[in-house]
């Protein structure tokens, strides 16, 4: 099954400037994991050591916070779009 991920500028720099990627698999996780495998620079971008999502990232699953859906678990079907938004600080 296909899922779209859209990055935002700032990480799409580390996916050969790409914004929108295209993914496989059956969960939020499976589907990040299949597009770093293709661009690893963006692996400690979205998940941290133990391979959970990244506390200063938040992922969307058709415009719904995963954090409500069970995380990198949440199920995706063909078609679902999963949107990366970083934290930004400043004042």
């Amino acid at each position: 099954m296909s899922i779209t991920v859209q990055l935002p500028t700032m990480l799409a720099r580390l996916a050969g400037d790409t914004q929108t990627l295209e993914a496989r698999g059956t969960t939020v996780g499976d589907a990040l994991t299949d597009v770093i495998a293709r661009y690893p620079a963006l692996g400690p971008r979205l998940r941290d050591e133990s391979g959970r999502p990244y506390g200063f990232v938040t992922f969307y699953l058709n415009d719904e916070d995963i954090r409500f859906r069970g995380g990198f678990a949440a199920p995706v079907a063909d078609g679902d779009e999963v949107i990366v938004v970083p934290t930004v600080a400043g004042g």
